[in-house]
Protein backbone atom coordinates (compact mmCIF):
# COMPACT_ATOMS: atom_id res chain seq x y z
CA UNK A 1 0.00 0.00 0.00
CA UNK A 2 2.97 2.19 1.06
CA UNK A 3 4.30 2.06 -2.27
CA UNK A 4 1.72 2.36 -4.14
CA UNK A 5 1.08 5.60 -2.39
CA UNK A 6 4.44 6.49 -3.34
CA UNK A 7 3.97 5.46 -6.96
CA UNK A 8 1.15 7.61 -6.85
CA UNK A 9 2.57 10.88 -5.63
CA UNK A 10 5.71 10.62 -8.02
CA UNK A 11 3.18 10.10 -10.91
CA UNK A 12 1.44 13.34 -9.36
CA UNK A 13 4.37 15.35 -9.43
CA UNK A 14 5.74 13.70 -12.51
CA UNK A 15 2.49 14.85 -14.47
CA UNK A 16 1.68 17.75 -12.70
CA UNK A 17 0.22 20.90 -15.54
CA UNK A 18 2.43 23.46 -14.22
CA UNK A 19 6.47 23.37 -13.26
CA UNK A 20 7.33 21.68 -10.37
CA UNK A 21 10.90 23.62 -8.92
CA UNK A 22 12.71 22.21 -5.70
CA UNK A 23 15.14 23.18 -3.74
CA UNK A 24 17.22 20.65 -2.08
CA UNK A 25 19.13 20.37 0.73
CA UNK A 26 20.52 17.73 3.57
CA UNK A 27 20.14 13.70 2.78
CA UNK A 28 17.85 12.41 -0.47
CA UNK A 29 17.82 8.70 0.21
CA UNK A 30 15.66 5.87 -1.54
CA UNK A 31 12.05 7.32 -2.34
CA UNK A 32 13.32 10.81 -1.95
CA UNK A 33 15.45 10.69 -5.19
CA UNK A 34 12.40 9.13 -6.97
CA UNK A 35 10.57 12.34 -6.12
CA UNK A 36 13.11 14.48 -7.25
CA UNK A 37 13.89 13.18 -10.46
CA UNK A 38 9.58 13.79 -11.25
CA UNK A 39 10.49 17.63 -10.74
CA UNK A 40 10.87 19.85 -13.87
CA UNK A 41 13.75 22.05 -11.90
CA UNK A 42 15.96 20.84 -9.54
CA UNK A 43 18.36 23.05 -7.67
CA UNK A 44 20.81 21.74 -5.01
CA UNK A 45 22.76 23.20 -2.25
CA UNK A 46 26.31 21.60 -2.72
CA UNK A 47 26.32 19.84 0.64
CA UNK A 48 22.94 17.42 -0.22
CA UNK A 49 24.14 13.90 -0.41
CA UNK A 50 22.03 11.21 -2.26
CA UNK A 51 21.87 7.34 -2.08
CA UNK A 52 19.92 4.75 -3.69
CA UNK A 53 19.76 2.62 -0.09
CA UNK A 54 17.40 0.17 -0.62
CA UNK A 55 19.79 -2.94 -1.39
CA UNK A 56 21.43 -1.82 2.12
CA UNK A 57 17.65 -2.17 3.33
CA UNK A 58 17.25 -5.90 1.49
CA UNK A 59 15.17 -4.36 -0.65
CA UNK A 60 15.12 -2.70 -4.43
CA UNK A 61 14.55 0.32 -6.09
CA UNK A 62 12.01 -0.84 -7.67
CA UNK A 63 8.72 1.95 -7.20
CA UNK A 64 11.21 4.81 -8.42
CA UNK A 65 12.53 3.56 -10.88
CA UNK A 66 9.65 4.31 -13.96
CA UNK A 67 10.76 7.77 -12.72
CA UNK A 68 14.93 7.44 -12.17
CA UNK A 69 15.43 5.18 -15.20
CA UNK A 70 14.81 7.49 -18.17
CA UNK A 71 16.43 10.67 -15.94
CA UNK A 72 19.68 8.11 -15.74
CA UNK A 73 19.57 5.60 -17.75
CA UNK A 74 20.52 1.59 -17.21
CA UNK A 75 24.14 2.04 -16.90
CA UNK A 76 24.10 4.68 -14.09
CA UNK A 77 21.35 2.72 -12.34
CA UNK A 78 23.18 -0.31 -12.07
CA UNK A 79 26.35 1.57 -10.57
CA UNK A 80 24.50 3.40 -7.89
CA UNK A 81 21.42 0.86 -7.36
CA UNK A 82 23.72 -1.72 -6.42
CA UNK A 83 26.26 -0.10 -4.53
CA UNK A 84 23.76 2.34 -2.65
CA UNK A 85 27.16 4.33 -2.07
CA UNK A 86 26.06 7.57 -1.07
CA UNK A 87 26.90 10.55 -4.25
CA UNK A 88 27.35 14.37 -3.99
CA UNK A 89 25.17 17.32 -6.43
CA UNK A 90 28.20 17.15 -8.91
CA UNK A 91 27.49 13.24 -9.66
CA UNK A 92 23.87 13.76 -9.44
CA UNK A 93 23.73 17.04 -11.86
CA UNK A 94 26.07 14.25 -14.21
CA UNK A 95 23.41 11.86 -13.81
CA UNK A 96 20.79 14.37 -14.20
CA UNK A 97 18.91 14.23 -10.97
CA UNK A 98 19.72 18.14 -10.37
CA UNK A 99 20.24 20.96 -13.02
CA UNK A 100 22.19 23.30 -10.62
CA UNK A 101 24.30 22.81 -7.49
CA UNK A 102 25.25 26.18 -5.37
CA UNK A 103 26.44 27.25 -2.16
CA UNK A 104 24.05 26.42 0.70
CA UNK A 105 23.69 30.00 1.48
CA UNK A 106 22.51 30.33 -2.10
CA UNK A 107 19.61 27.61 -2.21
CA UNK A 108 16.53 29.72 -1.27
CA UNK A 109 17.89 32.95 -3.93
CA UNK A 110 18.52 30.67 -6.45
CA UNK A 111 14.91 28.73 -6.89
CA UNK A 112 13.51 32.39 -6.33
CA UNK A 113 15.25 33.40 -9.44
CA UNK A 114 14.37 30.21 -11.26
CA UNK A 115 10.78 30.82 -10.29
CA UNK A 116 10.86 34.29 -11.61
CA UNK A 117 11.98 33.09 -14.58
CA UNK A 118 9.25 30.45 -15.37
CA UNK A 119 6.94 33.25 -14.13
CA UNK A 120 7.70 35.28 -16.82
CA UNK A 121 6.39 32.80 -19.58
CA UNK A 122 2.90 32.37 -20.90
CA UNK A 123 1.17 30.51 -18.16
CA UNK A 124 -0.72 28.20 -21.01
CA UNK A 125 2.69 27.83 -22.76
CA UNK A 126 4.23 26.38 -19.75
CA UNK A 127 1.52 23.56 -19.96
CA UNK A 128 1.20 23.00 -23.12
CA UNK A 129 5.05 22.47 -23.36
CA UNK A 130 5.18 20.15 -20.76
CA UNK A 131 2.74 17.95 -22.28
CA UNK A 132 4.82 18.69 -25.47
CA UNK A 133 7.41 17.06 -23.86
CA UNK A 134 6.13 14.01 -22.81
CA UNK A 135 3.99 13.38 -26.14
CA UNK A 136 7.40 14.13 -28.55
CA UNK A 137 9.25 11.75 -26.29
CA UNK A 138 6.94 9.30 -26.32
CA UNK A 139 6.15 9.42 -29.83
CA UNK A 140 7.87 6.67 -32.94
CA UNK A 141 10.14 9.31 -34.26
CA UNK A 142 7.99 8.90 -37.49
CA UNK A 143 5.43 10.92 -35.85
CA UNK A 144 7.55 13.54 -33.86
CA UNK A 145 7.62 16.13 -36.73
CA UNK A 146 4.33 16.29 -37.69
CA UNK A 147 3.37 16.03 -33.96
CA UNK A 148 5.77 19.45 -33.39
CA UNK A 149 4.13 21.01 -36.50
CA UNK A 150 0.98 20.46 -35.43
CA UNK A 151 1.00 21.68 -31.68
CA UNK A 152 3.31 24.64 -32.82
CA UNK A 153 0.37 26.00 -35.21
CA UNK A 154 -2.37 25.11 -32.23
CA UNK A 155 -0.93 27.11 -29.62
CA UNK A 156 0.55 29.60 -32.22
CA UNK A 157 -2.89 30.67 -32.88
CA UNK A 158 -4.33 30.36 -29.44
CA UNK A 159 -4.90 34.33 -27.96
CA UNK A 160 -1.86 33.84 -25.63
CA UNK A 161 0.04 32.75 -28.70
CA UNK A 162 -1.26 35.72 -30.80
CA UNK A 163 -0.55 38.21 -27.59
CA UNK A 164 2.74 36.69 -27.08
CA UNK A 165 3.98 36.78 -30.48
CA UNK A 166 2.70 41.10 -31.17
CA UNK A 167 4.19 41.96 -28.02
CA UNK A 168 7.60 40.47 -29.04
CA UNK A 169 7.11 41.86 -33.15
Amino acid sequence: RDARLLAQMCGAVSCCPVPVIAGIHGGIFGGGIGLIACCDIVVAEDQARMSFSECRLGILPAVISPFVLPKIGPAAARRFYLTGEVFGMVAARDLGLVHEVVPANELEAKVAAVTAQVLRCGPRALRETKSFIRRVWEAPASRRVDLALSTLVRVRSSPEGQAGLGAFL
